[in-house]
């Protein structure tokens, strides 16, 4: 089917309006924030597939003749809505049409008897978050990409929050949710607050990233709106190993703060300045909820805090992170590091305490060696649990031969964090999805485990035209 073909055809189905061939339109669209592909772009290179059109539907119907066409003609289709992507998950194949459900938007029910909310898939999360807070709750739930997500992406992602110690991640707050399959077929997951009926289905779709069908509609929990009642202090402590140790008798000991943060001497030189020691990292920590647990939380944080070499550092530096923390969603169409001739981003993995410390020095140690052109590499903690903890690597490096070099140095910089993180059992994407640019390593990851992700594709998506190259190596 040629590219006049598919556009027609979905022209008949779902209106001229509802389908986009503007150049423009269609490169925003496939536009994803990786470190390397924001280079290019500011190089005045564009070397992501083209798309032959981008789809807008209005509603789950429309979304349902959209995918059964689509299905029965093979096409390959990359599902989408706020297109906050850094992991190449929302980019096109060649001549593929993009699904983009940012038009379905808006709150449908606030059921505050049940402290649930039911939304559209394209629903701006800073949007939603405004609301609840309108009417006295919040919906816990803070990405760094908060000011630009879409519910529905962040359903597909596995996204967490920033304070996600307390409220968890997007796993724990979905109640619900409605989803369209390849062939057009609409499911629904009803909102219950637990079942024992099975596996629970909804976990098809979480974390999914779009190759086992296409979020419409997700019911999510709210939790009363309280920020005046919060609790933050910050101390400085050398070094990382005794940063984790420190969190982690937090965290087993059966303290939950809404923020657990843990930024290595380099991030704290760029974050922090005079504010905090020069050579020290800093933990931060955040409570909020009714006064008495927070109270409680802060005492028992002091306690724990008493028994290391810390210095207090009161609550400056957590209050200038909350102002802070989503800057970077406003810069991220700036050329700020193109202009300094550098490529900078960012990698999260995840691991048990036993084995985080070493995954995070072995980083550290081994990327100056192996990369001649590292500008940067610091990394922080900030979402902590019981069993263990996540490193948020940082890094820069200097795109020294010209813009061709960007994409395989970037590589060798991811190549080594996935080595050293699989290599001690830990996992190599804790929130911000696998994408297309770990698939390499999903074999690995998953292990025995793996050829079930293939049986789910088969049987949902049996002619495998939803997101090809997530997840699955073919």
């Amino acid at each position: 089917m040629d590219k006049k073909d598919i556009i027609q055809g979905l022209q008949a189905l779902l209106g001229e309006d509802r389908v986009q061939t503007a150049p423009e339109i269609i490169r925003k669209a496939s536009t994803d924030y990786i470190g390397f592909r924001q280079y290019e772009r500011f190089d005045g290179q564009d070397w992501v597939p083209k798309a032959a059109c981008v789809v807008q539907p209005r509603n789950t119907a429309e979304v349902s003749q959209a995918l059964a066409f689509l299905n029965k003609h093979g096409l390959s289709t990359v599902p989408r809505t706020g297109g906050s992507s850094v992991t190449q998950s929302i980019e096109p194949e060649e001549g593929g049409v993009i699904l983009d459900g940012q038009e379905m938007n808006g709150v449908l029910s606030l059921n505050e008897q049940d402290m649930m909310v039911t939304v559209r898939c394209g629903t701006p999360l800073e949007y939603l978050e405004n609301y609840l807070n309108r009417h006295g709750y919040t919906g816990g739930h803070f990405p760094q990409s908060l000011p630009l997500a879409h519910v529905g992406g962040l359903i597909a992602t596995r996204s967490i929050g920033q304070f996600s110690t307390l409220y968890g991640g997007i796993e724990d707050l979905l109640v619900g949710l409605e989803a369209v399959l390849a062939d057009g077929e609409v499911i629904r997951i009803k909102n219950s607050p637990r079942r024992s009926v099975g596996p629970d289905l909804r976990h098809l779709f979480i974390g999914s990233e779009g190759m086992l069908g296409f979020i419409t509609e997700a019911t999510l929990k709210i939790f009363p709106y309280t920020p005046e009642t919060r609790w933050m202090n910050s101390w400085a402590i050398q070094g990382m190993d005794q940063g984790l140790a420190l969190i982690r008798e937090v965290m087993t000991t059966g303290y939950r703060p809404a923020v657990v943060r843990l930024h290595d001497a380099e991030e704290v030189q760029k974050m922090f300045g005079d504010a905090v020691p020069g050579g020290s990292s800093v933990l931060l920590f955040l409570a909020e909820g009714p006064a008495p647990i927070t109270a409680a939380i802060g005492q028992g944080i002091r306690e724990i805090a008493g028994r290391y070499p810390v210095q207090d550092l009161g609550s400056r530096p957590v209050e200038s992170w909350l102002q802070t923390r989503n800057d970077v969603c406003y810069r991220m169409d700036e050329p700020v590091y193109h202009k300094q001739g550098m490529v900078a981003d960012t990698c999260e993995i995840s691991a048990p305490w036993s084995a985080i410390g070493e995954i995070y020095g072995a980083v550290i140690e081994r990327l100056p060696r192996e990369m001649p052109n590292l500008v940067f590499i610091g990394g922080h903690s900030s979402h902590s649990y019981v069993q263990g903890t996540n490193i948020y690597f940082t890094f820069s490096f200097l795109v020294d031969k010209g813009v061709e070099s960007a994409r395989p140095d970037y590589m060798k910089v991811i190549t080594v964090m996935m080595e050293e993180t699989l290599k001690r059992g830990g996992s190599i994407a804790h929130h911000h999805g696998s994408g297309k640019y770990r698939t390499r390593w999903m074999p690995e990851e998953h292990g025995s485990s793996y050829p079930l992700l293939r049986k789910l594709k088969s049987s949902l998506d049996p002619r495998g035209i939803l997101n090809r190259g997530v997840l699955l190596t073919d």
